[in-house]
């Protein structure tokens, strides 16, 4: 029996890097200093300059990247925030955390990302901001979005949380909107041995603002100038985080050599939908995500064959039952919901090797011929 193929190796990372992870565990440990600090700093700064942004402020995790983002910028109950339909969950909760409602917008079919051109039905003398995900790693269509937020005087908040060095007109990701979150939860191109975030931003006095908000809302011990949160990036984290960001380059080029090679030898495949990446868009391929219009059918097969697959996402947010309060219902949002009714990612990392990509697509044609017959 052939061994099992993965979705994503999660140990391979640690394997590649042990000696530089362990030798700067015994670092942070050795340092006597577990909350913010050099470490944290250090990232910071590294980070900030690979994203091409004068600021990264370090965070606990993706979610509370966005969520404090909009507490940054004021919004809140009475306001609303313009959200993919078809993204994860945690995009619309970093609203409603807030007390403003998520305003959701369909997405372009070929790119599964915001379609631009259904954003300015949705604006309301409340809307606020607009919070485009660049889902997949694949960055969604910015030059119309920050066009159409210029006009109605809207912030732009780019959801980076799989988008670790994602490119849309030679620019990176989390350097395209006013503020951008990033998760760094461990499957992410650039990923932690836990949760961690950060929050990118060129404006100084939103940054000032993140950095109080991130610690109690204070910058100096026991001087709290707002009521703020207690949302920091772990010292150690950000030292695993620096030794991996090294490496991001070289493993997304390796992603994309992958995501080449499967665009090319699953071409023609029976009903198998391939993902587009946006003009001017160059994706980091945090997921390679195909559609068939009897997925669940086809995820048992890879299933039996030992492939590893998952479902991006299987529940859109207007159906989940922790949004029920705002009333939607099936129907209302069909393009997402034939998305999350026939979307399928497939094995992707920089540790797949070009045998195993290999037998993934040949194990696809022979389920989809198998559909088809």
């Amino acid at each position: 029996m052939n061994p099992i193929i993965p979705l994503l190796d999660m140990k391979a990372p640690y394997l590649e890097l042990q000696a530089e992870l362990d030798a700067c565990c015994r670092r942070v440990m050795e340092s006597g200093w577990y909350i913010l600090g050099q470490e944290v700093e250090q990232f910071e700064a590294d980070f900030a300059a690979f994203c091409g942004v004068k600021h990264c402020i370090g965070v606990a995790n993706g979610l509370d990247a966005l969520r404090l983002i909009l507490h940054a910028l004021d919004i809140g109950a009475g306001d609303e925030v313009i959200v993919p339909a078809n993204t994860y969950i945690a995009t619309w909760l970093a609203v409603s955390q807030t007390g403003a409602r998520p305003m959701p917008v369909e997405p372009v079919e070929v790119t599964c990302n915001m379609d631009p051109q259904r954003i300015e039905a949705a604006i309301t003398p409340r809307t606020r901001a607009i919070l485009p995900v660049h889902l997949y790693g694949q960055p969604a269509e910015m030059a119309p979005i920050l066009a159409i937020a210029a006009r109605h005087g809207l912030k732009v908040i780019e959801d980076a949380a799989q988008a670790h060095g994602a490119v849309y007109q030679n620019l990176k990701a989390g350097a395209l909107g006013d503020a951008a979150g990033f998760s760094f939860y461990p499957g992410k191109n650039l990923g932690a041995f836990g949760d961690a975030g950060a929050v990118m931003t060129n404006d100084d006095a939103l940054a000032e603002r993140l950095r109080r908000l991130r610690n109690y809302g204070s910058t100096v011990k026991y001087h709290n100038e707002e009521k703020g949160f207690n949302s920091r990036l772990d010292p150690l984290q950000a030292a695993f985080l620096a030794v991996k960001l090294r490496r991001l380059d070289e493993w997304n080029r390796r992603r994309e050599t992958i995501a080449q090679f499967y665009l090319r030898e699953l071409a023609g495949c029976p009903a198998l939908i391939l993902p587009m990446a946006a003009a001017a868009a160059r994706p980091c391929w945090h997921q390679f995500v195909i559609r068939h219009p009897h997925r669940d059918a086809l995820q048992a097969i890879l299933t039996r064959q030992g492939i590893g697959t998952l479902i991006h996402y299987p529940i859109p947010p207007h159906l989940s039952p922790a949004y029920r309060e705002l009333g939607f219902t099936t129907g209302d949002f069909p393009l997402t919901e034939a998305l999350a009714g026939s979307v399928l990612s497939i094995p992707m990392g920089p540790h797949l090797s070009l045998a195993e990509s290999q037998r993934v697509v040949d194990c696809l044609w022979q389920a989809s011929k198998e559909l088809a017959a």
